[in-house]
């Protein structure tokens, strides 16, 4: 029973979930608190672990959540069923891609979707730096405010603006995980 819970729980997700992996986060955790297969402090662990390791968040966030629960079986049951969704779409949208693409209501649909995705994935990151949870969102009295992990992001968003002004190149992903690790390191450490 449990395998089948988490297959059809993260099939969900990945079936009404757009933005990718980000955008996937406040599913899974509402998914996961409300079955009760984590606690948030194990969730915000899992996702820093998800971002640092290869491959897609959302891959790494159900196979952690899977594996967790169930074991090796509870991992694939996981892992599948959120890639199982966008698997399947791709290959209907593979085969109708002409029409589909020139779709006035499917360009005007995904370009309403795009403020959410955004918004999604800002209250992820306020809530993993307020640790609350999306799903108790509005319930931030007495909420403490870890102002180091504040300083990282602000840290970061400042290197990556002189980065960019100086040296006319985007701030690339690795160097933004390589800078935040050691930004980590240095204000956790000490």
């Amino acid at each position: 029973m449990t395998l089948l819970k988490l297959f059809l729980s993260f099939f969900k997700i990945g079936l009404f979930t757009f933005g990718g992996g980000y955008g996937m986060i406040p599913l899974i955790q509402q998914e996961a608190l409300a079955q009760g297969w984590l606690d948030a402090e194990t969730l915000y662990r899992y996702i820093g672990i998800s971002e640092s390791t290869p491959g897609p968040i959302a891959v790494n966030m159900a196979t952690f959540v899977g594996a967790s629960r169930a074991g090796l079986a509870g991992s694939l049951c996981a892992t599948v069923g959120v890639v199982l969704p966008s698997f399947v779409i791709i290959l209907l949208i593979a085969a109708v891609m002409k029409s589909f693409r020139e779709n006035r209501f499917v360009k005007a649909a995904l370009l309403g979707i795009k403020p959410v995705v955004a918004g999604m994935i800002a209250a992820t990151g306020l809530c993993i730096a307020l640790r609350c949870t999306i799903v108790n969102l509005g319930a931030l009295k007495g909420m403490s405010v870890d102002f180091r992990q504040l300083g990282i992001a602000a840290a970061l968003g400042l290197f990556a603006l002189v980065w960019t002004k100086t040296l006319k190149r985007p701030f690339s992903p690795i160097l933004t995980i390589l800078v935040s690790a050691a930004l980590g390191a240095l204000i956790y450490g000490v």
